[in-house]
């Protein structure tokens, strides 16, 4: 599964950047080269820091380089569950955030000429029982300080039912994005290591240091700050993997032989309909997004199928070209984390829990995270705390995910015939993935192409029984996340280490 972006992206460099030898040192060292990395390297760089990006696979290659790629603030349903959860203030402060976001990306794509589009955005209604959720949207966007309208119509080939219309967002490429700012981080003296796994992460004499795995072997790495920019915090500290829920959403790219719809949609029901066009080639592409689920707990070809006949029924001719997949965290109190990993401790920070809206909400913990390292603030921060008393309006929702996931640890280990995908054993079209065995010793197989694989399906992270996906064909987590290929390399999520090799 590659996306639209990855598959039209010409890397900007043959080869990444090098540690320089077994100690390297930086004023700051951010972990992960997505849009919060990035952005926060540049800002940083720009301030005079010396700053170090590692990156485990390739600048993207994780949940930016899979986006959708909407620079919006109207977000779905996202402010109507925040001021129903905070009220109207922390409300307010989120859209402040995400707006600055917003602004300083589109001054930063006008500078360097960077293509974008600029068209109207809509939360709608697909059948008349979801407008009672698009009016939820249009009253805690005016009590948050969006201008949004009620739109009774769309120019729109799907059921619409009325939706909230704001007008004047973006959409974007996110690659050259990510491109520009790698440019501006190098010339400025910045460097970007990709395939370096950052493994452990200790405090040593006022500074951070950390043990990093590349294919040139292993080192340490030290800085003054260090910025955990990774999806889910990598390291337990702050138990962030309890407080998140990871959700894995597909997209579809189609050629269609007709008009392709301007605006964007998004419904406000499930199941989702996330709705775009871009410019590819001398074209433009369909972007279909849905079929969202808790990652590792299920397989979704039937939500996938339906999702792509629901497009070929709307657009006649529709050809699908690309699919992929991205990841995204869902904070318990629906406001994400930005600040210390533990509290008091400045010295390492995260950013997390964007909720599927990472470009205005990656950009707007980029300006708060380079903001606290270099000693200044932004007004809005309360809204992104990672450590607040808001969060205990989200004690309820965590209890009850943490049992779900004490559940599907103790299924994983007591049940694992129940997680069979037909092809591994000649049953299907030659590809699947299966776990089996007693609990002492569980085998994960799954063939892929015709190559089969076999490893332990023990997630490193904190125990949990791998499942199989045979719509990203990897091995997936139902505890936190954590996602490996076929061979148990990781691939992404709170783990560090990749599956072991079955005995």
């Amino acid at each position: 599964m590659t996306s639209l972006w990855l598959a039209g992206h010409n890397r900007l460099r043959e080869q990444s950047d090098r540690l320089n030898g077994q100690l390297t040192s930086a004023d700051v060292v951010v972990v992960g080269a997505g849009i919060t990395g990035l952005v926060s390297a540049v800002l940083l760089a720009r301030a005079g820091k010396e700053v170090l990006v590692l990156e485990a696979r390739t600048a993207g290659a994780v949940t930016t380089g899979n986006t959708t790629g909407k620079l919006s603030l109207l977000q779905g349903t996202t402010l109507s569950k925040i001021v129903a959860r905070h009220g109207d203030g922390l409300a307010a402060d989120y859209v402040r955030g995400n707006r600055e976001g917003q602004e300083w990306l589109l001054r930063h794509c006008a500078v360097n000429q960077l293509p974008l589009q600029r068209e109207d955005d809509y939360t709608y209604a697909q059948n008349p029982g979801e407008v009672t959720s698009a009016r939820a949207v249009l009253a805690a966007c005016h009590r948050a300080g969006v201008d949004a309208q009620w739109a009774d119509e769309a120019d729109a080939p799907f059921p619409y039912h009325g939706g909230v219309r704001l007008a004047d967002q973006a959409q974007i490429d996110p690659m050259p994005l990510l491109d520009s700012f790698i440019r501006e981080l190098t010339d400025r003296g910045g460097l970007l290591v990709e395939g370096a796994r950052v493994r452990k992460l200790s405090h040593h004499r006022g500074r951070v240091r950390m043990a990093v795995r590349t294919a040139d072997g292993d080192g340490d790495v030290v800085a003054g700050h260090c910025i955990l920019a990774t999806g889910m915090p990598v390291f337990d500290r702050g138990g962030f993997f309890a407080r998140l829920k990871p959700n894995r959403s597909y997209c579809t790219a189609f050629d269609v032989p007709g008009p392709i719809t301007r605006s964007m949609f998004i419904s406000a029901g499930s199941p989702t309909r996330s709705v775009r066009y871009a410019p590819f080639g001398e074209g433009e592409r369909l972007i279909v997004a849905g079929a969202s689920h808790v990652v590792g707990r299920k397989s979704p070809t039937a939500e996938l199928d339906e999702l792509t006949s629901w497009a070929r029924r709307h657009y006649p001719g529709a050809v699908a070209t690309h699919r992929w997949s991205a990841q995204d965290y869902t904070p318990v109190d629906q406001l994400l984390y930005v600040g210390p990993i533990l509290p008091g401790d400045e010295k390492v920070l995260v950013a997390s829990g964007f909720n599927k809206w990472g470009l205005t909400n990656g950009v707007a913990a980029a300006l708060l995270l380079s903001a606290r390292i270099l000693g200044e603030r932004m007004d809005w921060a309360r809204a992104f705390a990672a450590w607040s008393p808001h969060e205990l309006s989200g004690v309820t929702t965590a209890l009850t995910a943490n049992l779900e996931v004490a559940y599907h640890l103790a299924k994983g280990w007591l049940a694992p015939a129940l997680r069979r995908s037909d092809g591994i054993d000649g049953n299907g079209d030659g590809n699947g993935g299966v776990v089996t065995g007693p609990p002492w010793h569980l085998q994960a197989r799954c063939s892929v192409d015709g190559v089969e694989h076999q490893v332990s399906p023990v997630c490193p992270h904190l125990g949990g029984i791998v499942n199989w996906n045979e719509a990203t064909q990897a091995w997936e987590c139902p505890l936190h996340g954590s996602r490996f290929a076929p061979d148990g390399a990781l691939l992404e999520g709170p783990a560090t280490r990749d599956l072991n090799a079955s005995s």
